[in-house]
């Protein structure tokens, strides 16, 4: 049995987010729900919930305030929103789980069945630290991103990421510090994510940071050369793009 609490000022939504848990999730109880972050804070200091189901925006506040003025955030988060992109771009580099308005009933029950099979795990403050450290310096280039491995989490500084290269159903992360990390998700996941940090994709397997980039190679259909010492192919379609960013960076 896992404790949920729901945090949201639209009513019509809470009745929704009630409605499907009590007719589709097994072994819950539902703890109510609260409409703003005052209220919200009084009730997860009371209920103790295990998990939380928390729109982005509230009247007196947002998500995050809230999550600041917890002293020990010891439950799961699911993250309700309307398509504020700033706040989910924070939530993915974080790896914590979202919801988009309105709610679809299929995933709310998926993301609720996800969490319950999570809920013991102890991964949590580590995500909400890069979650609180991303909306934090929303508007710099400084981001830190959450990379999930079989074994362990890591909280990486997305600056220090040298370049992504797929393998299959995997990405490889390159560290400036020579570590490697394989994640079980496709190099897709990670264009959007890193595409604004000065990263683009170069070829169908790899993308790189712009900043790590040593020179350019025309030969052989082009390559990158990177300080790393390591080569990347270019692709044809590509390859025009990268010559037109570096007459753009020679002209600065």
């Amino acid at each position: 049995m896992i404790k949920i609490l729901i945090v949201e000022d639209e009513r019509l939504i809470q009745e929704t987010i009630t409605e499907v848990i009590k007719n589709n999730c097994e072994e819950i109880d539902l703890l109510g729900s609260a409409g703003d972050v005052a209220s919200a804070k009084w009730m997860i200091k009371k209920t103790n919930p295990d998990l939380v189901l928390l729109d982005v925006n509230l009247p007196d506040g947002t998500s995050f305030d809230l999550l600041q003025q917890l002293d020990h955030i010891c439950f799961k988060i699911i993250f309700i929103t309307a398509f504020e992109e700033y706040a989910i771009k924070a939530i993915k580099l974080s790896a914590l789980d979202y919801l988009i308005k309105p709610i679809n009933p299929m995933e709310l029950i998926e993301a609720i069945n996800k969490a319950k099979d999570t809920i013991h795990k102890s991964n949590n403050d580590l995500k909400l630290n890069a979650l609180l450290s991303n909306i934090k310096t929303i508007s710099e280039k400084s981001k830190k991103i959450v990379l999930k491995t079989s074994e362990s989490i890591y909280l990486i500084d997305i600056k220090d990421i040298i370049r992504c290269e797929s393998d299959g159903a995997y990405t490889l992360f390159y560290l400036n510090d020579g570590k490697k990390i394989m994640i079980s998700k496709v190099l897709k996941d990670y264009e959007d994510l890193l595409c604004e940090y000065s990263f683009m994709r170069v070829h169908k397997s790899h993308i790189v940071n712009l900043n790590y980039i040593d020179h350019f190679e025309k030969s052989d259909g082009g390559s990158l050369l990177l300080k790393d010492h390591s080569s990347i192919p270019v692709s044809f379609r590509k390859k025009d793009q990268l010559i037109k960013l570096f007459e753009q960076l020679s002209q600065l």
